[in-house]
């Protein structure tokens, strides 16, 4: 006697009632998707069992059948082929993996290398705005809505806002006008809060941050949402309510380091296994057009029903996705190898609803280990790989988050227009501003310093830079780029660090050299200037006029005649009319051990250009006129009288040049016209 179940419900019969039952011929017979008859079958027995579906059946048959201590079999093959077989299968494809992609042949510091730059490549600019120090009430909001407390207060008040969500909001239920209250006021806290920022940051600096869009989109649609609730109370209001807190909670995600760790994760890994899902989308269509073919006209059985069949393509890939998950594979399986007599036979496939043993078993066990083992661990692989890039050691990293996150403030200070660009002249104060692992000290490696600034300047031919262009050059300049990179892009940095070098040595002998021509130029300049005043008094007679007349008389005449200088006339007539100026004498002056030469100073008129006594020149040339009008006697004869009474006028004897200032002042200039001539052809 069998019984027979009509309804899943659990129904108990009555006083006198039993459950109905029938006759059934006993036989033996196998159970119903699995036996150990053959190696063919206990093979495909033990499969099934390896991805943990059916294996409770086999135990309890084995219980029944044999006795309990039979099935430690299915036990101990549970432990090593399962925990243990598949788990070494997993680590084969994500070596694999790695070996393809190059990663497992690199050292430990060229792998935190390729992990640093694609740290490097994830991070981007705050987009904060600076503290605005000239305004007072801007630099308060900034201050209030930059303190940790006002940042902990504000993720507080969006968890409570959240548990509003842990009962359902319903017109006719007494506690939903309260949780909307609350959630309203709650609202009003974080348009508070957006007011705060604006004012702090201006609008426009508020909408350079994407975080900053997304919470003031949330908090647009919540203002919304209070009209909308003040006006109908209704259950759509509720809804949009609903939904606003829903939004709301993602908001957390980045006011988090873990938090937003664990979002970068995700997205990166979806991003880097586009591919590899993609592929598995054109496989499962693919399977589910060949099991459209195959097994359409399958009669329903355990696992094959109205909602899961392969009657068409998209009920198909409905299925497969199904097995994806490894949801009663097997059970679909077997219903697809249904025979006769528990099926229909005929000569067609459209009148007969068999399946198909041998297609059945080749194509689910195809399907199910392409997609399990191989692509969904693939996916694993990628997971674990971001994950131990995001959640790695600081201690073991080339750069830890503190440095990145320390460039990442500085870089916030000196592009003060928050456009992720700056000019490279500003690229020197950002070295300075920066600490630990990137600081760079421009009194102790001045070298560096230069090497830096000349690197950016000329990768970009000066002009302006990004945030990753300066945030990759320090990464090169931090670590040991002999340890670190490999080969190729070691000889390329090599060659190009050479480069720089080089040129910044140029650079730096050229400046030096500028710096000694101008030195150089400059005192050349003021020799001229006192070699042009010792000419000026060399042209000048320096020898006393005698009282008798004599030769030396006659000399003096002869050579005050002969001077044709306009300048020079006007000089002496001047000083004719001039008190006469007395140069003390020291004692050494008339001794033969004592100076030669009394060197005129800057100060003295007679060293002065013509440039300089613009006014003597006016006042000589009146003079001139005046003597000729005003004392009408001197004649042209009486020139010789006139610069003899200047010069007797004048109780001292200036000095003569001598012939090895003479040859001093040669050798100078023609070392200052080398000079010149080899700067020309630099």
């Amino acid at each position: 006697m069998r019984r027979v179940f009509v309804t899943k419900m659990k129904l108990v019969p009555g006083d006198g009632e039993s459950y109905p039952a029938m006759l059934v011929p006993r036989v033996w017979a196998n159970p119903r998707r699995f036996n150990f008859d053959n190696i063919g079958d206990a093979m495909l027995a033990l499969f099934e069992v390896l991805s943990f579906k059916g294996w409770l059946d086999v135990r309890d048959v084995l219980i029944k059948a044999l006795g309990p201590v039979h099935a430690i079999y299915i036990h101990i093959y549970i432990f090593l082929g399962c925990m243990i077989g598949l788990t070494l299968f997993v680590g084969v494809v994500i070596a694999n993996y790695s070996e393809n992609k190059g990663t497992a042949l690199l050292t430990v510091d060229q792998r935190r290398w390729c992990d640093l730059k694609k740290r490097l490549k994830i991070a981007q600019p705050l987009h904060l705005p600076p503290r605005p120090d000239g305004k007072k009430v801007r630099a308060l909001m900034y201050d209030i809505t930059q303190n940790l407390s006002f940042k902990r207060f504000i993720a507080a008040m969006v968890i409570t806002n959240s548990s509003l969500l842990c009962v359902s909001w319903r017109e006719e239920e007494p506690h939903t006008h309260p949780l909307a209250t609350v959630s309203t006021v709650l609202t009003v806290v974080f348009v508070v809060e957006v007011i705060m920022k604006n004012i702090a940051f201006t609008p426009r600096g508020y909408w350079q941050s994407r975080r900053n869009r997304y919470d003031l989109l949330v908090s647009v649609l919540g203002v919304i949402w209070i009209f909308i609730n003040a006006t109908l109370q209704n259950d759509l209001s509720y809804s949009v309510g609903f939904m606003v807190v829903i939004l709301r909670f993602f908001t957390i995600t980045g006011k988090h380091a873990t938090l937003k760790m664990l979002m970068l994760t995700v997205g990166v890994s979806v991003c880097k296994s586009f591919f590899i899902i993609f592929g598995m989308f054109l496989l499962v269509f693919f399977y589910a057009l060949a099991g459209t073919i195959l097994f359409g006209t399958v009669k329903y059985g355990e696992g094959i029903g109205r909602r899961a069949n392969f009657e068409s393509p998209v009920t198909g890939v409905a299925m497969l996705f199904r097995i994806v998950t490894g949801e009663d594979w097997n059970k679909i399986m077997h219903d697809c190898m249904v025979q006769p007599p528990y099926c229909t036979p005929a000569n067609n496939y459209w009148e007969t609803d068999c399946g198909n043993f041998t297609a059945s078993l080749v194509y689910f066990c195809s399907f199910y280990v392409i997609i399990t083992y191989i692509v969904l661990n693939l996916l694993v692989a990628i997971i674990m790989e971001n994950f131990s890039l995001f959640y790695s050691n600081e201690e073991d990293a080339l750069l830890s988050y503190a440095d990145i996150r320390n460039f990442q403030n500085t870089w916030n200070v000196v592009d003060i227009h928050q456009r992720g660009v700056i000019p490279v002249r500003r690229v020197k104060f950002i070295l300075r501003l920066l600490k630990g692992r990137l600081e760079v000290d421009p009194q102790k490696d001045r070298l560096l310093f230069k090497h830096m600034c000349y690197e950016l300047d000329r990768l970009h031919n000066g002009e302006d830079v990004t945030f990753h262009d300066v945030l990759n050059m320090l990464s090169y300049r931090s670590v040991d780029i002999r340890k670190a990179l490999q080969l190729e892009e070691l000889l390329a940095r090599e060659e190009f660090e050479y480069i720089i070098e080089e040129e910044v040595a140029k650079q730096t002998i050229r400046t030096w050299l500028e710096g000694c021509l101008k030195k150089i130029r400059a005192v050349s300049k003021q020799q001229n200037s006192l070699i042009d005043g010792l000419r000026a008094t060399n042209n000048e007679p320096t020898a006393p006029v005698p009282e008798h007349g004599g030769p030396e008389e006659k000399q003096i005449k002869e050579g005050s005649l002969d001077r044709d200088s306009e300048e020079s006339e006007g000089r002496l007539v001047h000083r004719a009319n001039k008190k006469a100026v007395v140069i003390p004498r020291s004692d050494s002056l008339g001794s033969t051990s004592g100076r030669k030469y009394l060197a005129p100073t800057l100060s003295d008129p007679s060293v002065r250009t013509d440039k300089e006594r613009p006014g003597l020149k006016k006042r000589s040339n009146r003079s001139q006129s005046s003597s000729k009008n005003n004392l009408p006697h001197l004649t042209e004869g009486t020139e010789p009288g006139r610069v003899a009474n200047d010069i007797t006028g004048n109780k001292t004897t200036m000095p003569r040049v001598s012939s090895v200032m003479l040859e001093v002042r040669d050798w100078w200039n023609e070392q200052l016209g080398y000079i010149t001539q080899s700067s020309d052809e630099e």
